[in-house]
């Protein structure tokens, strides 16, 4: 990385910490874009550079989260089964949480209290996972050879999904907790769930009639089961 770049990671870092911090101390809600922008002595143009709103400060890092798993479950090997590449993705990700440094978890966990106590970003999160959840679909459907709309891929996604929540939803107070507590919910997934599951049986063939409608392929996971099974 070059001085430029070196230069614009650390002034994109302040303007992500000036944010969090003036968040958790004064409130979402209360916090302006100007004030961001003040603690770190740039003018609000420069903040725009970086961020297009404060909510995507506030969601930064789950964010890009996100597009690392996504790219480095495309990576993963052709021959692995879906569920597979998704369970060995997220051990990948496991380690390089483990190994943050503890500025970097420090702020890892101001955003996960952040979101959990603002209304606004947990609903905000919501959207960020349905959206982060018809592209593993579409991954999902691609490696089984089907469409999204197909119900393999659809309970594949879901189950997944599910253990992810499951992780978080009691979150431990330290990252080292947390990727012990995630390590221990694919472990349990592995050895619960038949081999093959989550593969099309060897004489299907194409999308599933009965979920082959498009308005159905166009929802989340669950939502797209909820109405298949009525």
């Amino acid at each position: 990385m070059g001085l430029r770049e070196r230069k614009k990671e650390r002034t994109k870092t302040a303007l992500l910490d000036a944010g969090i911090d003036l968040f958790l101390s004064q409130g979402y809600e209360a916090t302006t874009v100007d004030q961001i922008a003040a603690e770190v002595d740039v003018s609000t143009r420069t903040f725009f550079r970086y961020f297009s709103s404060k909510e995507e400060v506030a969601l930064c890092l789950p964010a890009e989260e996100q597009e690392a798993f996504l790219a480095a479950l495309a990576e993963r090997p052709e021959s692995e089964s879906p569920f597979t590449a998704l369970v060995r993705t997220g051990r990948a990700r496991l380690a390089l949480l483990r190994e943050l440094d503890e500025t970097d978890a420090s702020r890892l966990l101001k955003v996960q209290r952040l979101i959990q106590t603002t209304p606004a970003l947990v609903a905000s999160r919501m959207r960020l996972i349905v959206h982060n959840e018809r592209r593993l679909l579409a991954e999902v459907a691609r490696r089984q050879g089907r469409c999204p709309a197909d119900l393999r891929a659809q309970l594949v996604v879901s189950v997944f999904l599910a253990m992810t929540m499951a992780c978080y939803g009691d979150c431990p107070q330290d990252p080292a907790a947390l990727a012990g507590r995630y390590e221990s919910l694919l472990a349990l997934a592995e050895d619960s769930l038949r081999p093959g599951w989550d593969l099309p049986a060897p004489d299907q063939a194409g999308p599933d009639p009965a979920v082959a409608d498009p308005a159905v392929a166009d929802r989340p996971a669950g939502e797209a089961a909820k109405v298949v099974v009525g």
